[in-house]
């Protein structure tokens, strides 16, 4: 085995001997970005895979004469044998694992068939935890195992949010129980207030990194702490504190229990925080500044807003409570740790997250340059560098684009880049249209099946298989409905809109995706009115608002829109990978200077919205369809030879060239590697 987790057999797992390699394929997500892999599975049953593309599932459910069918198939067992070599040399062990990087998050997003993430956070870490593997970094992650998830979403026929939430069985899962001395299932007690919880351990396999998550949902608790993970970004204040406790202590005493030694923990955003806490207090150094200064160089921390309320504050007297045995074992008071959670610049008094993160850490960054630099201006007296976050490539490069490029689930994205500068426009331009053709049937469907829920006429429904132009420019937005993403901002001047959107000659489409949080009434409402205004008589057709935003709708949409959106108010966007997922696809980005773009803008490979300045609702509004109407529609419908337009293609492949490593998770992850952990 790869890593030092001893784990129980998985529970009703029965495929013949000739296909057991395929169990050992299931229980590791390296298949999410292993196209071959993917396919494997299809062969098995494309109907069932498609349903929900878990592997897990798939073996579970399939049917024993259908196993039995490919246990003799030579050509399916050859493929199986091969793939299971170069699954092997990806997963072998690791130098150093014994002593590993500790990273621990809040949410991992790996795969929609595992939905324990919300947005970007989770996007990033799950990016993170695939790039370490590739790289064979000596690193391990903590989360939780949230048994309903995150929510769903429909949209009703008056546009309002509707969500609700699943019940994930971790038996039909890529979820493995970690197994204890005795061989049954690691059970750890976590302290909380004045009472313990039992957490469960499980383990998810992304390649050679094992991501541990924990889990209350146990009989050994009564029924009120079963929920402390159930859900991800819980609305309740006390419950969402629990959770992040369960997270940062759990975090240590799993690393104790599996006894594992962490050179370094990293603290992904200051949810886990409670982990350096846990740390200090088990030091066994008496005074808190000391056992502090102790374990300060254990610990480094990324930063992911520069939001206020994304910096997250709890309640002191809500906080008090939990800090007693801490407090009592380290030898000082609960004020005392207390103000380690004080921040001055917090617009909410308070136990600030991040400003613990922070005095409990030896190094801290942000997630762009940009970032850096505001985050050391919101936090003065701490030094904040940039690392800029990327995304890893063989998740999200599409299979045309994958195919004209050579790559696979190893390719190296620096390589990539140069194969990028070197492809024609035709083979280009084919694979974008080939990605665009796929989302456009996928909206078709996913619409169809909406306006049906609503009870929609057969005519209205029939209008389905026509909705979206293949041939006009389409504009693509999808990220999370938050009020300083500005969803809206598009739609501040109707009739300039319409006249850009309704153009005969030059047709111009919209197609948006996104949640708002359940608490989040703001952004729920930006939703209502994107959907009204979709709905109208003169948008109808023009602007598409997809429903239940996830990984796999995230896919589609960057590889297969012309232009990406990105319009937040400056400069409250910290990085914003949607942007680079789209780069890497040829997709050119349209964004304020703001995030990455703020270091990676380019009027060879994109399009920049304004300038660097304190938002404006008129002005923004304006700046933004002047872009379009002056630039991007021209560029896109002007200069066609042969049915391509060769100055946007150039762009395309300009962009792809000078992004698909700079804004990789494999250079930010080295980039960590470097100048946090020190390896």
């Amino acid at each position: 085995m790869a890593v030092p987790i001893p784990t129980l057999p998985a529970d009703q797992f029965d495929v013949p001997d000739a296909l057991a390699r395929l169990k050992d394929l299931a229980f590791n997500t390296w298949w999410t970005w292993h196209r071959d892999a993917r396919e494997l599975f299809e062969k098995i049953d494309p109907e069932m895979w498609t349903q929900d593309r878990n592997p897990v599932r798939l073996l579970l459910e399939s049917r024993a004469q259908r196993l039995e069918e490919l246990a003799n198939d030579y050509g399916f067992l050859a493929e199986l044998a091969a793939l299971a070599e170069r699954f092997d040399a990806d997963t072998s062990s690791v130098e150093g694992i014994r002593n590993p990087i500790t990273y621990v998050s809040a949410e991992y997003a790996l795969h929609e068939s595992l939905p324990i993430y919300s947005g970007g956070l989770g996007v990033l870490s799950g990016d993170h935890l695939k790039s370490a593997a590739d790289l064979a970094l000596p690193l391990m992650a903590v989360g939780l195992f949230y048994r309903r998830g995150y929510f769903r979403q429909l949209v009703d026929a008056d546009g309002y949010q509707q969500h609700f939430y699943p019940d994930l069985d971790p038996h039909r899962l890529p979820l493995l129980r970690v197994a204890d001395e005795d061989g049954k299932h690691l059970k750890l007690r976590i302290a909380l207030d004045n009472r313990e919880v039992v957490v469960a351990v499980w383990v998810v396999m992304v390649g050679r990194v094992p991501l541990i998550l924990l889990d209350t949902d146990v009989a050994e608790n009564p029924a009120e702490d079963r929920f402390i993970t159930s859900q991800l970004y819980v609305r309740g204040r006390e419950m969402r504190f629990e959770q992040e406790l369960v997270l940062g202590r759990g975090a240590v005493a799993v690393m104790d229990a599996l006894r594992l030694a962490p050179r370094a923990y990293h603290m992904n955003e200051g949810h886990s925080a409670f982990l350096a806490l846990e740390n200090a207090r088990r030091s066994g150094v008496r005074g808190l500044d000391a056992a502090v200064a102790t374990v300060r160089d254990r610990h480094v921390f990324t930063t992911h807003t520069p939001v206020p309320a994304g910096n997250e504050v709890f309640e002191t007297d809500l906080v008090r409570p939990y800090l007693d045995a801490t407090a009592r074992d380290i030898g000082c008071s609960v004020d005392d740790i207390l103000a380690l959670g004080h921040s001055d610049t917090s617009h909410t008094p308070g136990f600030n997250m991040t400003a613990l993160a922070l005095r409990m850490s030896t190094k801290a960054n942000g997630v762009s340059q940009l970032h850096g630099d505001v985050s050391r201006k919101m936090w003065p007296g701490f030094d904040i560098s940039g690392i800029t976050n990327g995304i890893h490539v063989a998740t999200w490069l599409g299979p045309e684009m994958a195919t004209v490029l050579g790559a696979d689930g190893n390719s190296d994205p620096a390589e990539l880049a140069v194969r990028a500068e070197g492809l024609s426009d035709e083979a280009l331009w084919a694979a974008h249209l080939a990605q665009k053709h796929r989302l456009m049937r996928f909206v078709r469907v996913r619409s169809l099946r909406q306006l049906a829920r609503h009870g929609k006429a057969p005519a209205a429904l029939r209008s389905q298989t026509r909705v979206l132009d293949p041939a006009a420019l389409t504009i693509g937005f999808a990220r999370r409905f938050a009020s300083y993403k500005r969803a809206d901002l598009l739609f501040h001047d109707m009739p300039r809109l319409e006249r850009l959107l309704t153009s005969t000659d030059k047709p111009v489409q919209v197609l948006m995706a996104g949640k708002a949080h359940p608490a989040d009434r703001a952004g729920q409402d930006m939703i209502q009115r994107v959907c009204r205004l979709a709905g109208s008589d003169s948008l109808r057709g023009r602007v598409v608002f997809v429903e239940d935003y996830d990984m796999s709708v995230a896919r589609l949409m960057v590889r297969g829109v012309d232009v990406w959106l990105n319009n937040p108010e400056w400069p409250h966007e910290a990085s914003g990978t949607s942007g680079m997922k789209a780069a890497a696809n040829g997709v050119l980005h349209a964004s304020v200077p703001d995030g990455w773009w703020a270091e990676a803008a380019d009027d060879a490979r994109g399009f920049t919205i304004g300038a660097p300045e304190l938002p404006e609702v008129d002005r923004d509004n304006d700046t933004l369809l002047r872009t379009f109407e002056e630039q991007v529609v021209p560029i896109f419908f002007d200069d066609r030879d042969a049915g391509i337009p060769r100055a946007w293609v150039a762009m395309m492949r300009s962009a792809m060239s000078a992004y698909l490593y700079t804004f990789s998770t494999r250079r930010m992850v080295s980039d960590y590697a470097a100048h946090l952990y020190d390896l």
